[in-house]
């Protein structure tokens, strides 16, 4: 039978990981305004140049993906773009989302398809047994 009390809080939820997500982005993309002014009077270092770049890339990222969620049926496509990703090894969602999934989600898997950002990673071998085991081989 349907649960409507699950269905709510699944929603809020879900609610409350967006907009802790939109929230991290807007701060993260003040920093990287305030870090460009800094660049056009030759202050910004080669490290704040590289953080900026790659919240320009999660801006850009986080344009994309609105344009899907505005579009009938993103329930159901915006899930399988990530999982497409994810499959071809392209990152779809910004850094924000990923780690307030995480966050939210304890490390398991997400439900709408996204990964934890680590997960990706080789496990660490327990020193005991490191010389039996082998590590799992991973694609890049």
């Amino acid at each position: 039978m349907f649960d409507h009390k699950e269905l709510s809080f699944k929603v809020r939820k879900a609610l409350v990981v967006l907009q802790k997500g939109l929230a991290q982005e807007r701060e993260e993309t003040k920093q990287m305004l305030a870090v460009y002014h800094k660049y056009t009077r030759g202050e910004a270092s080669e490290q704040e140049m590289l953080e900026a770049n790659q919240q320009f890339r999660d801006v850009i990222k986080g344009l994309g993906l609105s344009v899907v969620v505005i579009l009938p049926f993103s329930p159901i496509t915006l899930p399988a773009i990530v999982k497409l990703g994810q499959k071809f090894g392209i990152e779809v969602l910004p850094s924000a989302f990923k780690e307030q999934f995480h966050l939210e989600n304890d490390g398991k898997s997400l439900q709408m398809g996204a990964i934890p950002e680590d997960s990706n990673k080789t496990p660490p071998v327990d020193s005991s047994e490191s010389d039996l085991a082998e590590t799992p081989k991973h694609r890049d």
